[in-house]
């Protein structure tokens, strides 16, 4: 499995706290199954100033520090990021840096209220080369009244990142109930453990694949925990994230 949606960076957001926490949520990435992780802290402005070159220098910084504990997690550079009106420029100067270098990048919508032109901003970046993919919209409190929305942006390449711990419930019944529809709707993309410490919200992906399996098929959770988010990394073009599984080829990894 790859997590593509993870905030273990030590104490550069509200993530791992330090890197004791750090080394405990790889060990438990890696004990779930999960290979490789992309670290992505928030970029807030005026809340988590953090940039791409930071960032590069603090995954490095935490590589090695796997490596000397003998923690076999691969890390790769990302950033989940808020909206802000020059983000394609800040995308294109890699002070927002992308998924592992790829066209792709975690956008993170506000969790109150609708943005106004959220389409239109997206369509925006999309022109400009990049592929947001929208986190958790599940868990958005604002899911429910404008659901159409999701539909609509899937629609005009945006990706659809769930996260795994609303796909079990861990989050409650409501982003629960949002997660499932968006499966059955057939609007996910990919789904990311979001995970922020070892305790409350560890980095763990395992039973919502094997939800998804049990309600879908092993095909789909193979694509949303694995076949995706790699595609993502090797940045291939968007359109083949979206082909239909081979039912022959499908068995968990």
């Amino acid at each position: 499995m790859i997590d593509l949606h993870c905030h273990i960076l030590p104490g550069i957001d509200d993530g791992a706290a330090d890197l004791e926490e750090s080394l405990a949520m790889a060990r438990i990435a890696v004990g779930d199954g999960i290979e490789i992780t992309a670290c992505t802290p928030h970029i807030i402005r005026g809340i988590y100033d953090n940039a791409g070159p930071d960032i590069e220098r603090r995954v490095s910084g935490l590589a090695a520090a796997l490596e000397n504990a003998e923690i076999s997690l691969g890390l790769r550079i990302g950033a989940d990021v808020h909206l802000a009106p020059d983000l394609a420029t800040s995308l294109a100067s890699g002070t927002v840096p992308t998924l592992g270098g790829s066209r792709y990048f975690l956008l993170e919508p506000p969790h109150h209220v609708a943005p106004p032109r959220l389409e239109d901003f997206t369509l925006g970046v999309l022109s400009r080369g990049y592929v947001p993919v929208l986190t958790h919209p599940e868990r958005l409190r604002w899911v429910g009244d404008h659901f159409d929305m999701i539909g609509r942006l899937h629609g005009s390449g945006v990706l659809i990142q769930l996260t795994a711990a609303s796909i079990t419930g861990e989050f409650g019944s409501r982003p629960q109930y949002w997660a499932d529809r968006i499966l059955a709707e057939n609007l996910a993309d990919l789904v990311a453990s979001d995970g922020h410490d070892p305790f409350r919200r560890p980095p763990r992906m395992s039973e919502a694949r094997d939800r998804i399996a049990h309600r879908h098929n092993d095909a789909t959770a193979i694509r949303l925990v694995a076949k995706n988010p790699l595609a993502i990394l090797e940045n291939v073009i968007p359109s083949k994230l979206r082909q239909p599984e081979d039912p022959e080829k499908s068995g968990f990894v």
